[in-house]
């Protein structure tokens, strides 16, 4: 399937998954997310190019995304853990749910349109973005974190939307913390930490759910995860992640804040392109 392709063009696709490695890890570190919305759509175009069948091509790419996520959400987490930022109460609560919710979001990839859950992200994004841009602090449902029984339900939702999106679950976490007033940096932090938990059980399902599909996914994937896009975009990423870590707790309140309020909304932006094409 690769043979077709000009060596400038692969050397240039490689090239660009490094970079787009070493900028993931950076995003990993500083916002406590995994970097799926970058990974994805560049995974997607890399695809595209080297002739992926349609019918797999998306769900190849979340997948994919999730494997990689893997590395440089330990790396991210070990270096805010590190810096005693990260709130281990919360990911306690969250475990079991988020899990769980992740297994469900992995099955349910199967069959849903994945639209619906592009909307949903567009809006929470949108809306979240504003509040942090506006430093908007009216913008709270509590000053203190819920009970066992609505974190339980947040954590499953997260669970399941960070799998059929392919992402950490750094996004949707760090944005319902600081609605209910913990410190951006606290949330960032304690967020790097659901991408472990996301991470390992959705490329895994995602494993499981393309293994039907071997005969028209390209050389080595196993199931929705492909191995090529694995290899390039982690050394860069790993390395890059404790920097974005230290560079979050060297900012203040106000820049981290504004930083992850225009990130937002450039996700956001994507995810609306894509809607629209």
């Amino acid at each position: 399937m690769l043979a077709g392709i000009p060596l400038g063009d692969l050397a240039f696709l490689a090239v660009s998954l490094v970079l787009a490695g070493a900028f993931t890890g950076v995003l990993a570190g500083l916002f406590g997310v995994g970097g799926g919305a970058v990974i994805v759509p560049i995974l997607y175009e890399v695809f595209r190019v080297i002739g992926v069948a349609e019918e797999v091509r998306m769900p190849l790419c979340v997948g994919t995304s999730l494997a990689i996520i893997i590395p440089t959400s330990i790396r991210s987490f070990q270096a805010h853990r590190a810096k005693g930022m990260v709130d281990m109460s919360i990911l306690r609560i969250w475990a079991v749910p988020v899990v769980l919710g992740v297994i469900g979001g992995s099955y349910i990839a199967r069959f849903a349109p994945p639209d619906l859950f592009k909307i949903v992200f567009v809006v929470v994004a949108v809306a979240s973005a504003l509040r942090l841009l506006f430093a908007s602090d009216k913008w709270q449902l509590g000053t203190e974190m819920p009970g066992k029984i609505l974190m339980t339900i947040y954590g499953g939702i997260i669970g399941v939307l960070s799998a059929l999106m392919g992402i950490g679950g750094g996004q949707l976490s760090s944005l319902f913390m600081t609605f209910y007033g913990r410190p951006i940096h606290q949330a960032v932090a304690t967020s790097s930490g659901l991408g472990v938990l996301i991470s390992i059980p959705g490329a895994l399902g995602y494993i499981y759910a393309g293994w039907p599909k071997m005969d028209v996914l390209p050389p080595l994937s196993l199931g929705y995860v492909s191995f090529i896009g694995f290899l390039l975009f982690i050394p860069t990423s790993i390395w890059t992640a404790p920097i974005g870590a230290r560079l979050a707790h060297r900012l203040s309140k106000r820049r981290l804040e504004v930083a992850f309020g225009l990130f937002l909304l450039v996700v956001a932006a994507r995810f609306v392109i894509s809607l629209l094409g």
